[in-house]
């Protein structure tokens, strides 16, 4: 029977074959992306070098030597001290963020290594309400300060803070840039090193407070990084601000951030930073 009289015989109906979805429409430059070099460059786009948020488990698995990170301070959870409702209830916000992200609150804080070096490590998630800075992330963070100053340890932070500090909790959250900022104080007055990463965006009141104290700070390309956005400014001094206006490139031009770096080149660059200042001597 010819291929023709079997799909006769079949009702002219032949089952295809499923092919795997091996492209994407980026969403900065709209150029079709073949999706495995897009992943290969861990979610940054290959026309142009956009860089996607990923998650913090994806940040510590890119960063971090395989099997070495542990994370600390799993214990602490958020609460609604002001039982704030906006369209939705804080408490209903938290756990679904909590049930869609499996995390306690937007941030991850833990020891490990990175090429052997040992570094206290924390990471925010933009997929947990925008990686905002309430009371527990404030705590974990203070937390991890202090340890990297009894450890002897480098602090590094890998800061997406979209939602900035959190408003849900008041003032509670606002006193999580003061509690982050005298750890930071105390751990310089120590000797002790704090690295900080800011990738987009970052903003509102952790760019006000711990984000922005880094001994070095690096950048993602193109990320957004200020206090409040640009629309924002741009209303309340009523003129017009320069093109890239809080881009992390406008930042590097005048003198806010160190370097630029893809986050191909992110692991490799703090390592190095780390053992030009003998974090290697102190390991």
């Amino acid at each position: 029977m010819t291929p023709e009289e079997n799909e006769k015989k079949s009702g002219g109906h032949r089952k295809r074959k499923e092919m795997p979805d091996l492209w994407m429409q980026c969403t900065s430059c709209n150029k079709l992306v073949y999706k495995p070099k897009f992943e290969e460059m861990q979610n940054v786009c290959p026309e142009c070098n956009y860089h996607f948020e990923i998650s913090s488990t994806e940040r510590i698995d890119s960063l971090l030597d395989e099997c070495t990170f542990e994370e600390h301070f799993t214990e602490l959870y958020p609460l609604d001290p002001l039982d704030f409702v906006a369209v939705r209830s804080y408490e209903d916000r938290l756990k679904g963020a909590q049930e869609f992200t499996k995390l306690s609150d937007a941030c991850v804080v833990g020891t490990g290594k990175m090429d052997g070096l040992p570094v206290v490590f924390g990471v925010s998630d933009s997929r947990f309400l925008r990686g905002s800075m309430g009371s527990v992330v404030g705590e974990k963070i203070r937390r991890g300060i202090d340890l990297a100053r009894e450890l002897s340890q480098p602090f590094i932070f890998v800061s997406g803070s979209g939602g900035g500090a959190r408003m849900d909790e008041g003032v509670l959250s606002l006193m999580q840039m003061a509690k982050t900022s005298v750890a930071l104080a105390e751990l310089d007055r120590c000797g002790g090193l704090f690295i900080s990463v800011l990738t987009n965006p970052t903003m509102g009141g952790c760019m006000a407070s711990f984000a922005a104290l880094g001994d070095v700070i690096f950048a993602e390309p193109g990320a957004l990084i200020g206090f409040a956005g640009p629309t924002v400014i741009k209303e309340t001094i009523k003129s017009e601000i320069p093109d890239g206006f809080q881009s992390s490139e406008f930042q590097l031009e005048h003198g806010f951030v160190d370097r630029i770096i893809n986050r191909g080149e992110l692991r490799s660059s703090l390592v190095q930073v780390m053992r030009l200042l003998g974090c290697d001597q102190a390991a």
